[in-house]
């Protein structure tokens, strides 16, 4: 399975509130949040990780580079990565498309806080749904609502996905930042570049439009790492 993270975003709002470290490097744990993932899609049988960071953040590149050369934790990561600056999530997707054309891959946001149990089995599902042709993407959410500005997600009885929303219009789940795709996706991710859209949930609407399909697995809880006090609650959610 390949995975992939995007890791670009500034983190402007953990500086402001005092928080000295770029967003990747954020501990949860005592651990960075890319190694945190890294250390998870390695255990869910990765044969290639490829992440984007931002320009700015020299230390992220460092980082990435050392776990490239020396491995996390005495075990060797397939990792490559992109350096690149983008105006949104899907913009660094569009970065990491070059890499992800071809097959079936994982996608998470770097900030994304999961129960690891449940992602194992998120993943198992997703490989099924690929292998037997079920479906062209796996879209994790959750009814934990903790955003500032959720993508509601709308299911069916067979929970395939039936649209996204930024209202709730009756919607029991929100999306969780867990994308698990087909290589057919990144021809709507190009047109969606090409016509100038922003922001990743534009990216997910357009795959409605396009006819794809979308399942749903839902996640008991999902956090993301936006301000300085998630942190801590990221801490007491993966302690429980």
């Amino acid at each position: 399975m390949r995975y992939a993270i995007i890791a670009a975003g500034e983190g402007s709002r953990l500086t402001a509130e005092g928080i000295p470290e770029s967003k990747p490097l954020v501990r949860i744990q005592g651990v960075p949040l890319v190694d945190r993932l890294l250390r998870i899609f390695m255990s869910c049988d990765a044969t290639e990780i490829v992440v984007v960071c931002n320009e700015q953040m020299k230390d992220v590149q460092d980082h990435l580079l050392s776990i490239q050369r020396n491995g996390l934790d005495g075990q060797s990561v397939p990792l490559r990565f992109k350096i690149k600056t983008t105006p949104s999530s899907m913009h660094s997707l569009d970065a990491l498309s070059e890499w992800l054309d071809g097959a079936p891959f994982c996608l998470t946001t770097v900030d994304t806080i999961f129960r690891e149990n449940e992602f194992a089995d998120y993943v198992r599902m997703f490989e099924k749904m690929m292998a037997n042709d079920e479906g062209d993407g796996l879209m994790g959410v959750t009814d934990y609502i903790d955003d500032e500005k959720p993508l509601y997600v709308r299911v069916d009885d067979q929970y395939q996905v039936t649209g996204f929303y930024d209202e709730v219009h009756d919607c029991q789940y929100i999306s969780a930042g867990i994308y698990g795709l087909n290589a057919k996706s990144l021809k709507t991710l190009h047109a969606c570049v090409q016509r100038g859209e922003h922001r990743m949930r534009n990216f997910q609407r357009a795959l409605v439009t396009d006819g794809m399909r979308l399942l749903a697995y839902p996640f008991s809880k999902v956090l993301d790492i936006d301000h300085a006090h998630d942190i801590e609650m990221a801490e007491q959610f993966l302690k429980a």
